[in-house]
């Protein structure tokens, strides 16, 4: 295995249901948006990442990735092993842009109505009635904490929220505010007690981002900000409707078709069943990416060009966001496993192999 290198819309709610009591935030609609509209905008988000680099000490990469997600109105999965400060890094986002907040720890004897809330009996006169409780779920960011600890029953209560942007309760159907988003923690060390993720759920987190150790000189700065009282102070910078409006941005962004077919052969690439795939590809994935790969890639490579000030999209964008948007979405097979193959190394192979057709 020496030729494998390790790599470094608003949902309408549903017709004669009712919509939550939870405000939603709409973008400004506007005709066009001058040049230095978009270069505050772009100044903002800067600042949004240097502000949670104030808490979030040695995770620039991990950092910019979420905020790539958040522009491009995705879900997170961030992996890594406790203690990493994944959870106090979704905090920060949430301090950082001025958002609601919501945090659920999920663990086996959670139940979906935890999440999504529940039907109440409510005693007036004249009779007793029913009232919607809502439950954590209604915020704009959910820290989904330790997904992979609740069941698949409690884990199947996310799946609406996260792709259709409502919840459905009984027979009514209520819309989750806007801009929303779920950012989900788990432990990859950690078997006893969990419920690994299904495939279709996976699916839809938009990146899978792995968070790893830091440096010795990292760990000395975190040591001062946690043991001592130097913790940080974080101000908000990004709104709800800014968001939004840099949504709109992002999805009126001209794509070249060279990069788009670029992008387009690295997920098909990925599948072993078809005739262009490579052999690494053929030889130890059981299952290839989905087509919401390629839609996260094209909303992230979008929102990467965005960040770095450039209103079209490159090819090191699509090779920068490839890593996040396909590791999850590979299925490696057992040859895979046992010779120590990870959906990493596989995706730096077809990265390697397409760029040499280009």
């Amino acid at each position: 295995m020496s030729h494998l290198t390790k790599t470094p819309n608003i949902k309408e709610p549903v017709t004669g249901n009712p919509v939550t009591e939870v405000p939603v935030t709409a973008a400004p609609v506007t005709a066009a948006v001058t040049e230095t509209q978009i270069n505050s905008m772009i100044e903002k988000i800067r600042a949004c990442e240097a502000e949670i680099g104030k808490a979030i000490i040695g995770q620039q990469d991990v950092i910019r990735q979420v905020l790539l997600a958040i522009l491009s109105d995705g879900n997170v999965l961030l992996e890594g092993v406790p203690g990493l400060g994944k959870t106090e890094l979704v905090k920060a986002v949430s301090r950082v842009l001025d958002l609601s907040f919501s945090r659920i720890q999920f663990t086996p004897d959670l139940m979906p109505a935890d999440v999504t809330g529940t039907n109440l009996i409510v005693k007036e006169e004249g009779g007793n009635r029913f009232r919607f409780q809502q439950g954590p779920i209604f915020a704009h960011i959910v820290l989904a904490d330790e997904i992979n600890r609740a069941t698949p029953k409690t884990q199947a209560a996310l799946l609406e929220a996260m792709q259709e942007k409502t919840v459905t309760v009984g027979k009514e159907t209520y819309v989750l505010p806007q801009p929303f988003m779920v950012l989900a923690t788990q432990n990859p060390i950690e078997n006893e007690g969990t419920y690994p993720l299904p495939e279709a759920q996976l699916d839809r987190f938009l990146l899978k981002i792995n968070v790893g150790f830091p440096t010795q000189s990292e760990l000395k700065v975190i040591m001062d900000i946690t043991v001592t009282n130097h913790r940080p102070q974080l101000n908000a910078v990004l709104t709800g409707p800014e968001i939004m409006q840099i949504r709109q941005i992002l999805n009126d962004m001209p794509v070249a078709d060279a990069v788009m077919d670029y992008m387009l052969s690295l997920v098909v690439a990925t599948h072993p069943e078809l005739s262009e795939a490579p052999e690494v590809t053929r030889k130890y994935v059981a299952n290839g990416a989905s087509p919401r790969a390629a839609q996260a890639m094209l909303k992230t490579a979008k929102a990467r060009a965005f960040m770095s000030g450039r209103y079209n999209v490159a090819f090191d964008d699509i090779r920068s966001v490839a890593y996040p948007a396909l590791r999850h979405r590979l299925i490696c097979n057992f040859e895979a496993i046992s010779d120590g193959v990870t959906p990493d190394m596989l995706i730096g192979e077809i990265i390697k192999q397409q760029d040499g057709m280009i």
